[in-house]
């Protein structure tokens, strides 16, 4: 037979010529690689972590954490080490098993006569296929007949051109199953055709996120603004097809950079920070509750700045006011009035503006017309409910319901909404007979509000006014606090509730801050309606706490089902207290709960998860959903209080801390908490975030599955402490990788129908509690693995230890000292990697 092509495969070390025979030409054998000529990336044969499974892809050559950017048989891996890549006879590149049966091909189609064929990786991380002409003198790079940039997988680079438009070759992103299987998992990225050009992010055949539409320059539904010029980002460009291709340019002045798909359905701009020697996120999406697809229903716009985060739409109201009070908004909104255009005798209908808005979905055009132009077709057509004008976009109706409507703090369109005119303040003449009746009755309504002022000072100085705090502990002693709507109670009425806090009546006792002589004294007490609460006192031989004290205030008003409730505050004279709905099974604290065999079998399996769940839920308002972003950095078991149903409550924000919108991490030299529930990056180097409640979480989900107390829980001959129990002297860890976790789980509910479920929160803690920042998850992702949203869960990394340490300025809140330790030597957590 004559040969019908003649192989070149370029590396960054030679130019191999392969001749091709009767028989195939083998580029690479399992485990041989290849890289791109300025070593930039590398093809070849590669296992994910916790996977024996091989696979051919591509990575960066240079970056010593791995991250795959093309993977050629991820939905056929091959069981052992035996696979070649070769170049068939009908000028394909295959990958062959052991068996030499074909696990993936490149189906080019193209016949080979005449033609020489060359595959090369270049140092963009395109392999390419190409094609050559047998004439000589040609100085021609060849013609590409296949590249892995038309077939992308869960990447996309510099340079890419994703093709988004036409339905028949518009491509997709795939996340991978989990983090150690490349196959298809739940998540695409692409676009959707049904109307202007936009990109979803689907779970299943469910949208999960929409950029908004592409207006010629930027996504009308992205943040821009505060990206820094260094982070290029994505461009479209139409093709001489007449469809878009997605060009992303990557990062200037830095080495790698691209898209990355992740497997829990978010994308992620990552770069490599060759300082820190990590991958580094630049842009992630979702990542707010608000960037979900449709979170608040038809007619309502989410904000995760307030609370709650879903409003309807002015004119509209819930469809089950039930429902949406108690947070579930999918039923969205409907109008109060109905609009009658082209009704004989109707009244006149006008719009609503909103500002600032991503454009709800399902948005049509109308080409050529001015803003005001769009603003008179839409109020000329009845089937037109919304307009919105963009300079590059043009003219957007909305004829079916307004979806997925989100408020952004800059950027995004002005949202123009029809109503009736009643529902924008009313006709003329209802105005005129206003104005009338308030001019009729102004002197009456004065003098009545006068005389209603006076009487009722006293009263409202008493009960809900303002509170003015002054913080002595600043240079100038004038900065001040300012806590409207709350109710001020009086010491006197506290006194009789708790029998003048009389020592039968007392809970226990607490702090906050450095000073361990700062404590509260917590009591029980009736008030004269009936209510019980506890009472919170600071100590009177401490003049410190003052601006803890106030933040408790802040923070306390904020409303949630799993946060405690504050119904009143008291400060007169020297005395600070705080008032709270009281809680008849008190605190967690597994000294409380677990070292009574009643009271251990109370808590089963179901209420251990709904006291799990309900944590996390209180930590995914604290962070996000809450009109304030609450750290609250004393996560700990005797700070999650129990209702009469055993529904936890997120107790104690003493230690909180209020972060900005933009505010991601703080550090502080004042490093506070509980030993043994303090995160590694905020006990050694005063770095805390949200994560650092992640990993306080994770302690919290280990102690209640295992009944063991992480603080006091000590291995006298290592000084380990729950964590160190878990990963070494019980070796919980390595029972976890040998699927044996029988030993840790309390005997209590140590039940073969839920060993599954009980495995997977164990699971869920481990990874919450391990030793970098990047590596956990965030609260909201958290929540997801709780409730099976993502089925398959990351492998956990081993956690640190903890090991007693001589103290220094750091300090204990409410925290059991072992008996070995003395108040001169105080235990904090200190974690090391492994």
């Amino acid at each position: 037979m004559v040969p019908g092509y003649i192989l070149f495969f370029y590396s960054s070390l030679a130019l191999h010529i392969v001749s091709a025979t009767d028989t195939a030409a083998v580029l690479l054998k399992d485990p041989e690689t290849t890289v791109s000529e300025n070593g930039h990336f590398k093809v070849g044969f590669f296992s994910p972590s916790n996977s024996k499974n091989r696979y051919l892809g591509i990575w960066y050559d240079n970056v010593s954490v791995m991250d795959f950017v093309w993977v050629a048989n991820r939905n056929n891996p091959l069981s052992d080490s035996s696979g070649v890549l070769i170049l068939s006879q009908d000028g394909n590149l295959q990958v062959l098993n052991g068996r030499k049966d074909v696990i993936w091909s490149s189906n080019v189609s193209h016949p080979v006569a005449n033609t020489s064929r060359t595959a090369k990786l270049s140092d963009s991380g395109n392999f390419c296929l190409l094609e050559l002409s047998m004439d000589l003198t040609s100085s021609s790079n060849g013609t590409v007949i296949w590249q892995s940039f038309d077939h992308p997988t869960d990447s996309i680079l510099p340079s890419m051109k994703l093709r988004m438009s036409s339905s028949n070759m518009r491509q997709r992103l795939q996340s991978w199953k989990s983090p150690s299987d490349p196959s298809y998992g739940r998540f695409s990225l692409g676009t959707d055709s049904r109307t202007h050009f936009q990109i979803f992010i689907w779970d299943g055949d469910r949208p999960q996120w929409r950029s908004g539409p592409w207006n010629g320059n930027i996504f009308l539904g992205l943040l821009y603004t505060g990206v820094p010029n260094d982070y290029a980002n994505t461009h479209m460009q139409q093709n001489g097809e007449g469809e878009f291709d997605m060009v992303y340019i990557g990062i200037s002045k830095l080495a790698f950079s691209h898209f990355a798909f992740s497997y829990d359905g978010t994308i992620n701009e990552i770069w490599w920070d060759q300082s820190k020697r990590a991958w580094e996120t630049v842009y992630r999406a979702p990542d707010d509750n608000c960037d979900f697809y449709n979170k608040c229903g038809a007619f309502a716009t989410c904000n995760s700045l307030e609370s709650p985060i879903c409003q309807c739409l002015r004119g509209f109201r819930p469809k089950n006011s039930q429902e949406w009070s108690s947070g579930n908004w999918s039923g969205g909104c409907v109008r109060r009035t109905s609009l009658k255009c082209g009704t004989t005798g109707s009244q006149r209908e006008g719009f609503f503006v909103v500002r600032r808005v991503k454009p709800p979905d399902l948005a049509e055009w109308l080409a050529g017309l001015s803003q005001t132009d769009c603003r008179t077709q839409c109020l000329e057509n009845c089937s037109c409910l919304a307009y919105a004008y963009d300079v590059g976009a043009g003219c957007m109706y909305w004829s079916r319901d307004l979806i997925d409507i989100q408020e952004l703090p800059s950027d995004g369109v002005d949202l123009y909404i029809r109503l009736p005119e009643s529902e924008l303040g009313g006709n003329h003449k209802s105005k005129a007979v206003i104005a009338g009746v308030i001019l009729g009755t102004g002197s009456i309504a004065i003098i009545l509000c006068l005389f209603w002022w006076c009487k009722k000072r006293e009263v409202r100085r008493n009960s809900r006014k303002t509170m003015m705090l002054e913080n002595h502990h600043r240079g100038d002693g004038r900065s001040q606090c300012r806590v409207e709507e709350l109710p001020q109670l009086r010491y006197e009425n506290l006194a009789v509730a708790t029998n003048n806090f009389h020592e039968s009546n007392k809970l226990g006792k607490g702090g906050f801050g450095r000073c361990t002589s700062k404590l509260w004294m917590i009591c029980q007490g009736r008030m004269k309606d009936g209510q019980e609460i506890a009472v919170k006192r600071l100590s009177d031989t401490s003049g410190q706490g003052l601006q803890e004290f106030t933040n408790v205030v802040v923070i306390s008003r904020l409303q949630h089902r799993n946060l405690v409730r504050l119904l009143g505050f008291c400060a007169e004279g020297g005395e600070k207290m705080l008032v709270y709905e009281y809680m008849p099974n008190k605190s967690l604290d597994p000294v409380n709960k677990f070292s009574d065999p009643v009271k251990r079998k109370l808590l089963d399996w179901g209420k251990r998860f709904n006291i799990i769940e309900g944590i996390c839920r209180g930590l995914i308002y604290l962070h996000r959903d809450s009109r304030l972003r609450i750290i609250h950095r004393d996560l700990k078991a005797s700070n999650i209080l129990l209702d009469a149903d055993l529904n936890p409550k997120i107790s104690d924000f003493g230690m909180a801390r209020i972060f900005m919108d933009n505010q991601d991490q703080h550090e502080t030299r004042r490093v506070v908490g509980t030993y043994g529930y303090m995160s590694p990056e905020y006990a050694m180097e005063g770095h805390f975030s949200e994560k650092s409640d992640v990993f306080s979480f994770g302690v919290l989900v280990l102690e209640i599955l295992t009944g063991c107390r992480n603080s006091t829980f000590w291995i006298e001959e290592q000084s380990l402490t729950l964590l160190g129990y878990v990963s070494e002297e019980y070796q919980m860890w390595k029972l976890w990788t040998e699927n044996n976790v029988a030993s840790i789980i309390d005997p209590a509910i140590s039940n073969p129908i839920f060993r599954n479920d009980i495995e997977r929160c164990i699971q869920v803690g481990l990874l919450c509690v391990q030793e970098y920042v990047k590596d956990k998850p965030s609260v909201a992702t958290v929540l997801s693995m709780l409730v099976s949203e993502i089925v398959d869960l990351p492998y956990p990394k081993q956690p640190g230890f903890s090991k007693r340490l001589t103290a220094w300025d750091t300090s204990s809140s409410g925290s059991q000292i072992p008996q070995n330790s003395s108040a001169s030597s105080i235990t904090i957590t200190y974690l090391s990697g492994r």
